[in-house]
């Protein structure tokens, strides 16, 4: 990919892998200002200086149409990452089989794993810059892929995660017409050692755990590898694409 000039943003500042993106983008000279979005200002982000907060939740559009405006005074962005995600929380647990399925836990999955992305795309891909390359990337899961999904269970994650997949190839085919060098993505970042995977970890086979810093440096360089005829497809945190 040629190179890239401008802001990058990030959503989901205040998780694991949000933040070690955030980290990573601010030593790369080609994007200025690095922002970082979330619901709470996390504490000493961009530590080594440079980055911009802007206050946002996914699920209130509202909110993401007043960063939309913010984050377009500083440029328009030359590469935007939904790093946010949901599996688990007090009252929601992955489910083991079908009997375990609920309105409430598919409603809150799809919510935050689904269409809060979608928003962010709705108010933040028209800001892209139209000549030059630009990328929008969403963290999805390879456990949403229908074609590798051999074990079962997990029905509200790995539904939700299929149908951010499905939102990104759609948003990939429209946001081309306009922005013919603009790219539309979905990753893995691998199983990283976050809030998301800790209640798991001890099912992960020794030396796959990755840290939040190499998940973020592997998915950088993925992005970097891009080009406009990868946009609308699935890729995992070492470059290898995966079947929807």
């Amino acid at each position: 990919m040629t190179e890239l000039q401008g802001p990058a943003v990030v959503f989901g500042a205040s998780g694991g892998i949000g933040r070690a993106l955030v980290e990573g983008l601010l030593g790369d000279p080609r994007f200025d200002p690095v922002i970082g979005v979330s619901r709470s200002r996390p504490e000493g982000l961009g530590s080594r200086g440079g980055a911009v907060w802007r206050q946002a939740d996914l699920l209130d559009e509202s909110s993401l149409a007043d960063a939309a405006l913010s984050v377009a005074q500083l440029g328009r962005p030359a590469r935007i990452i939904v790093a946010t995600g949901r599996l688990h929380g007090p009252t929601l647990t992955p489910e083991k089989n079908m009997q375990a399925i609920s309105l409430e836990a598919l409603s809150a999955l799809f919510n935050v794993n689904a269409a809060g992305p979608a928003l962010v795309a709705k108010h933040f891909l028209p800001l892209m810059r139209k000549t030059g390359p630009s990328v929008f990337a969403a963290v999805s899961a390879r456990v949403g892929s229908i074609g590798d999904n051999a074990l079962g269970g997990w029905y509200g994650y790995r539904a939700s995660k299929a149908a951010l997949n499905m939102l990104v190839r759609t948003l990939a085919i429209e946001h081309r017409r306009s922005h013919p060098q603009g790219i539309c993505v979905a990753l893995h970042p691998g199983t990283v050692d976050t809030a998301l995977s800790a209640p798991f970890q001890r099912n992960v086979r020794p030396g796959a755990l990755m840290s939040p810093e190499a998940s973020a440096q592997s998915l950088l360089k993925v992005l970097d590898a891009l080009e406009p005829d990868d946009s609308g497809n699935f890729y995992a945190w070492d470059g290898r694409p995966i079947p929807w």
